[in-house]
């Protein structure tokens, strides 16, 4: 199964296993936030552990997916959509826990969620630039300063867990084989509070965001759905999906 859940010890775990990169087809991608919605309503959870198996947390969107059938794009926008604002508004605390990869739509998760603890050596990365596709910065500058995205965004390029947890981005930077130990640690912590404290601060900080995260990707995907209409994009989907590389333009 591409996507997993556990629950115990008031944490609802969900778990990316979709070999070899957790890249989710547009069925994973809105497959998902029902998975996490119905999680953080159960009473029996308290706080949300997102979390990967296998060599990254996520590759984003399967591209192969889109360059086959793209009449899909917006069923995968409208997925993306949804997940993000299902980790965000996610009746309980949401913890991401990452490792090596976090790309495109991983990045959307990271940067929905209230708190994320990564291992050394992740990184994170919007290479939509290279991919003909736009997207993933409004949740970005949830975690970054808008020139450190723009850098980021503009280039393809990425962001080492270790810069981001030097400016605050990520809570903790932990070895790789303490991932899974120390995220459900910090979970822990938080699911030995009030349900229905967590219930209420998890609205009440939602409510006092200086802008509308939801809104801003909204906004962003309808610029994803014109650039992906355009014959550049269909150039660098058949770069990335033959092994070349970037597009050459």
């Amino acid at each position: 199964m591409p996507i997993r859940t556990y629950v115990a010890d008031n944490i609802g775990e969900v778990i990316l296993d979709h070999p070899p990169v957790n890249a989710l087809d547009s069925a994973g991608w809105n497959e998902l936030p029902g998975i996490i919605e119905a999680l953080g309503r159960n009473p029996d959870v308290r706080c949300v552990l997102i979390r990967a198996e296998g060599k990254g947390f996520c590759g984003g969107v399967d591209i192969k997916e889109m360059q086959a059938h793209p009449e899909r794009i917006v069923d995968l926008n409208r997925g993306n959509y949804r997940t993000f604002r299902a980790v965000r508004n996610c009746e309980v605390p949401v913890v991401t826990a990452v490792h090596n990869f976090v790309i495109g739509g991983g990045i959307g998760i990271c940067g929905a969620s209230d708190v994320v603890i990564a291992a050394e050596g992740a990184f994170f990365s919007l290479p939509e630039v290279d991919r003909g596709a736009m997207g993933g910065a409004s949740h970005l500058q949830r975690m970054f300063s808008i020139q450190k995205v723009r850098a980021a965004f503009f280039t393809g390029g990425r962001i080492p867990a270790e810069e981001a947890w030097r400016i605050g981005a990520i809570e903790k930077l932990v070895p790789l084989d303490k991932l899974y130990e120390e995220a459900r640690a910090f979970a822990a912590v938080i699911a030995s509070k009030s349900r229905k404290a967590l219930v209420i601060a998890k609205e009440a900080l939602n409510g006092i965001e200086p802008r509308d995260v939801d809104h801003g990707y909204r906004f962003e995907q309808g610029f994803t759905l014109e650039m992906y209409m355009h014959e550049d994009s269909q150039k660098s989907r058949d770069a990335f999906v033959e092994n070349k590389g970037a597009a050459k333009f």
